[in-house]
């Protein structure tokens, strides 16, 4: 298997149904991503999207939402995921590495994620990389209630 990572520059069908075939396997909640929803993401000027690519079929995805605040430019990791027949194959390590990357060219001065307890092999993997768990408290208000 020949995994290729990629900054996604344009909003494509072989996108969009890559992503819903994801979706499902990060979340039971999220709904079916139109064309309209992938063109919104991929022009953002916050929001790069990368994918992991086993020749023409989409294995894994990661978001980097990078955006400035009064401390400096801040960077967040949102919605990785690796199709589970391709998980151990180190696709989530190279979509991570290349967030890293792109946050470092961008001049972000620290990068934030969250990540379950139960997601084990994930957060062996971000603190290899050298993620540090931090004590805080993370709350959510769901404005679409």
């Amino acid at each position: 298997m020949s995994i290729a990572v990629t900054k996604v520059e344009v909003a494509s069908p072989a996108l969009l149904e890559g992503l819903n075939s994801l979706l499902p396997q990060l979340s039971s909640s999220a709904g079916v991503l139109t064309m309209g929803d992938v063109e919104v993401m991929v022009k953002s000027d916050a929001a790069t999207l990368f994918v992991a690519c086993n020749g023409d079929v989409i294995v894994g995805t990661l978001t980097l939402v990078i955006f400035p605040i009064p401390t400096g430019l801040r960077g967040w990791i949102e919605d990785v995921v690796v199709d589970e027949d391709a998980r151990g194959l180190g696709i989530g390590e190279a979509l991570t590495r290349a967030a890293l990357e792109e946050a470092r060219v961008r001049g972000v001065r620290s990068l934030d994620l969250t990540s379950r307890s139960s997601r084990e092999a994930a957060n062996a993997l971000y603190q290899k990389l050298g993620f540090e768990r931090r004590e805080t408290n993370v709350y959510r208000f769901d404005i679409e209630s």
